[in-house]
């Protein structure tokens, strides 16, 4: 297709310039409206503005400008079958629609914003342009983001924009207008709408008779799709899946934390003073279920750890910064992937999926306040610290869950168990001898005193839960009796 008009009309003018530039000078005539034809007009570019070309001004402060037959009649028409009708009204075609929309999310996402301020970032004309272009892409090329901008210059530059690439970039300007609507739908309120982005193909699912892909939701902010991946092989289903349940499980532990995850359960978790201490007491939690998991890292991945993991076994590595040194070190690991990345958030909705349709819940936080000592023991200032570690352990843990530790070192984890006394015993064998002066977490209530009594026999000293049996008093009766602190949150953590 030869290229040899545009209507260019953006908010986010990244690379505007040296694209349009790029487009003048194989002969493109530029027709351009508002802040966009000024910028460019102040570049040396020759623009033809949109007032000039229509011969009426803008009206009700810029709101309407391209709303206009010789704009839309230039952009739909298909070729030689309204060549005539053009022509009786003195209109030409565009060629190529270069146009992306206001930031609505972005405002959205501003607390100070007012609502009238939101309103006014719905566009109305730039989606009517948009879809007109990709409605009629068999005659026009039609551009919605800078980072399309080098390719199609390139296109142009080398004869024409082909039926190939302006299908392809059709296909991408419909999908901008609907993520761009679902989110206003979602401002309003009166429905959910989720709009997700395929962004590559992975090897095989959970097992390899199983394909997969990962998806992104336009907008949102996504630490796997914003880290760097240093080296190793290409990320699986499995590591996605595991990673993501330890990077949130170190951010929600703190600065220096360290997390091994399998099968996305904490293995162990430990802080220290140092990234390489903390490192080596989460390892030592459970050094079996540890081999080929994944190490999440709240702070730098040094060449300490780098050297500790030598003669280990690990899928992944993930952390906010890495030395290096340690870089140098792992490169001996080709097929470990070390990754750098940004720390999750917490404000978006958790998904989960069913045949047809999707559940969705508010994530889940873990709140350290509001507890009650329910046995008449109070818990030692040495067992409240390490209650509260084991606390964000078990609340990311899945269900039925127990977590023994010490201090800020995790000794043993019962996960996944269809009974709270069987995780109760499956951590008691984790943590061994160690259980003795631990404390334990539990992240829903005890129904019965029997999981409360495993711990004990084990030497765990104090224990937190939620309450809210209708054996509660039965548990605490037990506590009393077994000379336990038992501490009530009020709040569970079930994790399915």
């Amino acid at each position: 297709m030869a290229v040899k008009r545009a209507l260019v009309s953006v908010f986010d003018k990244t690379g505007l310039v040296p694209f349009v530039k790029r487009l003048a000078a194989v002969g493109y005539e530029i027709v351009s409206s508002g802040g966009t034809s000024r910028i460019l007009s102040e570049a040396g570019v020759k623009v033809l503005t949109v007032e000039a070309l229509t011969g009426s001004a803008e009206l009700l402060g810029g709101r309407v400008k391209t709303l206009h037959p010789r704009i839309h009649a230039g952009i739909l028409a298909r070729g030689d079958l309204d060549a005539a009708e053009l022509s009786e009204f003195g209109i030409d075609r565009f060629d190529l629609v270069v146009c992306n929309l206001y930031p609505f999310r972005e405002t959205v996402a501003d607390p100070t914003a007012t609502e009238l301020e939101i309103i006014e970032r719905i566009d109305i004309g730039g989606p009517a342009m948009v879809r007109a272009a990709a409605k009629n892409h068999r005659n026009v090329g039609v551009v919605v983001s800078p980072e399309q901008y080098d390719e199609v210059a390139k296109a142009i530059e080398g004869g024409g924009v082909d039926d190939r690439l302006r299908r392809r970039l059709a296909a991408e300007a419909f999908f901008h207008t609907a993520s761009y609507d679902a989110a206003i739908v979602r401002w309003f309120g009166d429905d959910e709408v989720i709009t997700l982005r395929r962004v590559g193909e992975l090897r095989y699912g959970e097992n390899p008779h199983q394909s997969a892909t990962v998806y992104r939701e336009p907008g949102a902010p996504a630490w796997w799709a914003e880290a760097t991946q240093h080296q190793g092989k290409d990320m699986s289903f499995n590591n996605y899946a595991d990673t993501e349940s330890a990077w949130r499980l170190a951010a929600d532990l703190g600065e220096g934390a360290v997390v091994v995850v399998k099968h996305t359960n904490a293995a162990g978790a430990a802080r220290g003073d140092s990234v390489f201490e903390a490192f080596e007491r989460a390892w030592d939690g459970d050094p079996m279920a540890a081999f080929g998991g994944v190490i999440a890292i709240n702070g730098e991945f040094d060449e300490g750890v780098a050297g500790a993991l030598a003669d280990r076994f690990v899928e992944v590595v993930v952390a906010g910064s890495v030395s290096e040194a340690a870089l140098q070190l792992m490169a001996a690991k080709k097929n470990v992937r070390v990754l750098t990345a940004p720390p999750p958030t917490t404000d978006d909705l958790d998904y989960r999926r069913i045949h047809g349709g999707f559940l969705a819940q508010e994530r889940d936080h873990v709140e350290l306040d509001g507890w009650e000592t329910a046995s008449e023991r109070e818990p030692t200032s040495t067992e409240l610290d390490s209650l509260r570690f084991a606390w964000v352990v078990a609340a990311h843990t899945k269900s039925n869950a127990i977590v023994i530790a010490t201090g800020e070192q995790v000794l043993g984890v019962g996960a996944g168990d269809q009974s709270r006394v069987g995780a109760a015993q499956r951590a008691v064998v984790k943590a061994g001898n160690r259980a003795r002066g631990a404390v334990a977490a539990s992240d829903a209530f005890f129904p019965f005193r029997d999981g409360l009594d495993a711990l004990a026999d084990a030497g765990v000293t104090a224990i937190v839960e939620p309450g809210g049996s209708l054996n509660d008093q039965e548990v605490i009766d037990a506590a009393n009796e077994r000379d336990l602190a038992l501490i009530l949150t009020h709040r569970r953590h079930f994790r399915h």
